[in-house]
């Protein structure tokens, strides 16, 4: 199966330090990584604002993610953001040719 590119883009909860927040990078990288993909770019941004209030929360740190994979990598990494209590929301798009 070929490869397509995709971006995720998440936020992780602000309380969470710097070395914290990597390391939950750093663990989506390795999921996709370990299913066959393979990450071009993975960065996080400044802390800030949401545009709007989630859960109480104000604002968030936000990673983006830019990598190519199997067509069922982003459906296991969209569930494994899903369910971590450290990441408040998350998306996951194709990105075009």
């Amino acid at each position: 199966m070929a490869n397509r590119s995709y971006e995720a883009l998440y936020i992780v909860r602000p309380e969470l330090k710097d070395t914290e927040v990597q390391k939950i990078a750093d663990r989506y990288k390795k999921v996709v990584e370990d299913h066959g993909g393979e990450v071009a770019k993975a960065e996080k941004w400044e802390k800030r604002k949401l545009a709007y209030e989630l859960n109480g929360l104000k604002e968030g740190n936000y990673i983006i993610m830019n990598f190519s994979a199997p067509g069922d990598v982003p459906a296991e990494l969209s569930r494994l953001l899903r369910i971590s209590d450290d990441v408040i929301r998350h998306t996951i798009v194709k990105e075009e040719a």
